[in-house]
């Protein structure tokens, strides 16, 4: 397959059928419950993960995957017949994993790899993974597809909102969402993916208020060029997007499952609004 394969990492949480779709390569990290560790994706499925969630002892923990995983990908698009490789990964701010795809580009050859911090998570990434993904296909060289690519990074937004900051805590990814502590028992946190970091965006005073707010930043940023919700088996998913019913999209609003990755630090119950801005609106450094 000629043209620019687009790798990422699973903390994208694309579905395997939008990943095939777009012939997106997902290379996945590790989740680990006490000393037990589970590629994810191979040995673990969402749905599995929140299973596990419910009844294990251990806090899940995830580590970044091994240059050489970066690299058997690269040199698979090579063998498939790939022209180059843009490879996109989640903010450097929250794993290794970039540089793990950084150090793999550099030790391989036969094939061009271009590496980007995609400075987001979960969708986020997922839809910047979507938009290099349509670029190849188009016919665009790495270096449009790159260009395009950073060019919808700050028109990138993720926001969500937690049914508990345990894991986000534990897991050491909380950033400036840490003043929520104090008051989590009478608020509900929205959270954004900002700079790189996770942050707090706003305090709400019900979970239903919560969703509300997560709709409303979409509605108010429309027309977007992209739009995602992603549920951590959120009972309530359903009331989300029948609130982002009608909101004005180029493109058909993916549902998905929030993945392990992520899924590790937000924790169950969290849901997730991530959308490009058109490429004619305001934006702020994401």
């Amino acid at each position: 397959m000629a043209g620019v394969r687009i790798v990422t990492d699973s903390a994208c949480d694309l579905s395997e059928e939008l990943a095939r779709a777009h012939g997106i390569t997902v290379v996945p990290l590790t989740i680990r419950f006490g000393e037990e560790e589970l590629v994810d994706r191979r040995d673990l499925t969402p749905s599995e993960f929140w299973a596990r969630c419910r009844t294990s002892a251990d806090l899940p923990e995830t580590s970044a995957p091994a240059p050489g995983a970066f690299q058997a990908a690269y040199e698979q698009a090579a063998a498939e017949g790939a022209d180059a490789v843009l490879c996109l990964t989640l903010s450097a701010e929250l794993s290794a994993t970039f540089q793990s795809a950084t150090t793999a580009a550099a030790a391989t050859s036969g094939i061009e790899v271009a590496v980007l911090d995609t400075r987001s998570v979960t969708m986020g990434q997922g839809l910047l993974a979507i938009t290099a993904a349509d670029a190849s296909a188009g016919g665009a060289a790495l270096s449009e597809v790159r260009a395009l690519t950073e060019a919808a990074v700050p028109r990138t937004r993720v926001y969500g909102t937690l049914a508990t900051l345990d894991h986000l805590v534990r897991g050491g990814r909380v950033g400036k969402a840490r003043a929520l502590l104090g008051s989590m028992l009478s608020i509900k946190p929205v959270i954004e993916v900002r700079n790189g970091v996770v942050d707090e965006e706003s305090k709400q005073r019900t979970r239903s208020r919560s969703l509300e707010y997560l709709a409303s930043k979409a509605k108010g940023d429309a027309p977007l060029e992209r739009l995602a919700v992603a549920s951590g088996e959120a009972d309530d998913v359903g009331v989300l997007l029948e609130l982002l019913s009608g909101v004005e999209v180029a493109h058909p609003l993916e549902v998905v499952q929030l993945g392990p990755v992520v899924g590790t630090h937000a924790g169950p119950g969290t849901v997730g609004v991530c959308y490009q801005l058109g490429s004619h609106s305001g934006t702020h450094d994401g």
